[in-house]
Formats: C-alpha cells, sequence, structure tokens
C-alpha cells in the first residue's frame, strides 16, 4: 500500500515538473527571440541608404522656380498676314511681312552674294526647304513621315555615287539599261552568282527589275528581303531604262514630321546649283513641288504651306510662292471623287 501511494506521488510529481519547465523555458527564451529579430531589423534598416537633407536659405516668393525650365509650345504654322507691308528696303523683319520672291529671283539673288568677292562659292548647293501640314483626312490623325523619289528635268552634279543592280532577260533590255547608268545587269547568270556568293547584294544601293524575269528571283528572295523588287515601292517596271535613270539621276528626300507638332512637316532638299541658269532651277523647283503635291491627303486646305530657297555657307532665306505651281486647295472633281470613296467605304 505505501509503496502504491509512494509511486503515484513520484509519477504526479514527475508530470507536473515536465510542465512547469517548458513553461519556464517558453518564458526565458522569449525575450532571447525577441532580441535577435530585434537586431537584425536594426541591421536591415542601417543598411539603407539615409537621404541627406540640404538646407536651402530663404527663397522670395516671386524668385522660387525660377531655375526650372518652362517648355513653351510655339504653332510653326506662322502666318505673317497680319503683319504690315514694308514700304521701303530696310526694316526690321519681326515687324514686316516676309518679302515674297520668285524662283528665279531667289536664285539669281543667292548668286550674287555667292560671288567670289563676297562668299566665292560660285557653284554651291540651292536648296528647296519647304514646309507642309501633315493633317490627314480624319480629324486628329497625321501622316506620318515619308520617303520620296524625284527624278528633276535637270539634273547638275552631286557629290555621291549610286550604285545600282539591274535584273532583265533579252540582249536589247540589258544594253539600255546598261546605257542608262546600271552598274551591273543581268539576268539568270546574275542570280547564281548571287547564291554562290559572288556578288554581294549590301555592295548596291538600289535593286530593280523588269518583269520578265521575276520569277526566277524567287530563290533568292529570303537574300533581298524587303529589297525585293515590287511594283509598289516603285523598283519593278517595264520600263527599265527610264527606271534606272530615275534611281541613278533621281533626288531621294524624307518628310520629316515634327516631334512636338504633328501637324507640321519639313523637307529640305537640293534642286541644282548656282553656276547653273537661273531658269533651269526653277524648273526644278517646281517638279519638286508637283512630286510634293501628288502625296497630299484628299482633304480641304493646304498640303504645302511655305517654301524657302537657301543656299550654304549663306544664312539668307528667301521665300517664295509655291502656289505659283501647285494648287493651294484640292480642285472639285477631285474632292467629289474622295466623297464617294467614302461614302462607298460606309456603305461597305
Amino acid at each position: 500500500m505505501a509503496g502504491t501511494l509512494f509511486r503515484s506521488f513520484f509519477n504526479n510529481t514527475l508530470s507536473f515538473y515536465k510542465i512547469n519547465t517548458t513553461t519556464v523555458r517558453n518564458l526565458h527564451t522569449a525575450t532571447v527571440f525577441y532580441a535577435a529579430r530585434k537586431g537584425t531589423r536594426a541591421k536591415a534598416k542601417a543598411k539603407k541608404v539615409k537621404v541627406e537633407v540640404t538646407k536651402v536659405g530663404f527663397i522670395p516668393h516671386n524668385q522660387r522656380g525660377k531655375d526650372r525650365s518652362v517648355k513653351v509650345n510655339i504653332n510653326k504654322h506662322l502666318d505673317d498676314t497680319y503683319k504690315a507691308e514694308a514700304k521701303d528696303d530696310v526694316y526690321p523683319m519681326k515687324y514686316y511681312r516676309w518679302v515674297v520672291y520668285t524662283a528665279e529671283e531667289a536664285v539669281r539673288a543667292h548668286q550674287e552674294t555667292h560671288h567670289p568677292t563676297m562668299y566665292n562659292v560660285p557653284d554651291a548647293l540651292v536648296y528647296a526647304r519647304v514646309e507642309l501640314n501633315m493633317e490627314a483626312v480624319k480629324k486628329n490623325r497625321y501622316i506620318d513621315s515619308f520617303t520620296r523619289l524625284c527624278l528633276l528635268p535637270h539634273v547638275f552634279p552631286r557629290d555621291e555615287e549610286r550604285t545600282i543592280l539591274a535584273f532583265c532577260k533579252g540582249p536589247d533590255l540589258i544594253d539600255s539599261a546598261r546605257a542608262a547608268g546600271a552598274t551591273t545587269v543581268g539576268g539568270p547568270e546574275l542570280v547564281k552568282k548571287i547564291q554562290d556568293g559572288t556578288i554581294k547584294l549590301f555592295e548596291y544601293d538600289y535593286i530593280i527589275a523588269h518583269p520578265n524575269i521575276i520569277t526566277e528571283l524567287v530563290p533568292i528572295r529570303g537574300l533581298m528581303k524587303r529589297r525585293f523588287p515590287n511594283v509598289h515601292f516603285g523598283t519593278l517596271d517595264p520600263n527599265l531604262a527610264s527606271l534606272v535613270k530615275k534611281y541613278a539621276a533621281g533626288i531621294q528626300y524624307r518628310v520629316l514630321q515634327d516631334e512636338n507638332q504633328k501637324n507640321y512637316g519639313s523637307v529640305e532638299v537640293p534642286v541644282g546649283r548656282l553656276n547653273m541658269d537661273s531658269k533651269l532651277v526653277a524648273e526644278n523647283i517646281e517638279v519638286l513641288l508637283k512630286d510634293l503635291q501628288s502625296a497630299r491627303p484628299k482633304r480641304d486646305g493646304p498640303f504645302i504651306t511655305r517654301c524657302f530657297i537657301v543656299s550654304p555657307p549663306s544664312r539668307e532665306t528667301l521665300k517664295i510662292d509655291p502656289f505659283v505651281y501647285v494648287e493651294r486647295t484640292l480642285t472639285k472633281e477631285v474632292q467629289e471623287d474622295s466623297d464617294d470613296e467614302e461614302a462607298v467605304a460606309a456603305t461597305g
């Protein structure tokens, strides 16, 4: 009896001791674990870069923010018709209208400034700087930058050499293309040389072709990629000789849309040299303006807004009237055709 009571008492004592030891252990270790967590957090905060606050002295209220650059949007489609016309030859330009010259007068004026007694560049290039309204047919839509190639009637020397690769079949076509100025002309034999690596396509500025050989160019279409002759890009034409002349002597220009003002575009194109007759340069300007006008959208209002004639190194900018050569607005027939197209598109 006594042994049984002793064993039960001993077991109860042991179980009570175990429970209390775990509880006491938890109470004692909690502070240690909390201190460890607090230490890691303090280390993480210490690793963060502290922002230094620089103290600035007192600034008057009317001087605050003066150093910040303020963007001012200026409309580049300037219209000076509200200004008065100058009555003599001496006047400040910002208070009076631009003087409008004819194309021939502008060229002759540049010829005088480039005389050997002044700039001494009698054969300087003449450029036509044209400004365009890039608004499209639909509202809030604009024409993107585009590239065109224009063949001027009077060719003039330029500081560039162009290489042209022409594909065609037939001795007559080959001779006419070579006489027109093509660098390399041939038929199926050129395709084999390109496949063998004898002829490198990247060595040529332009690749053109006649329709009679277009099916035989399919094996090298992967090598040409976007340069494969195409009617849409104007590199595939049955009149191969005129196409060679266009790419050999034509003027390639790119109309750039302004980044800040989407409805404004500009281009600067060489149209001749000052040692040419002013009448010939004026005819080149006329052809250029008509080529630009052919890219206009079918909407109301002018596409070409202003045109200037410049000739570096002179800073003289002479304004001419572009509407002598092109129409300011669309004709009624073109407007009616565009209205009919829109109606058909709406019904479709």
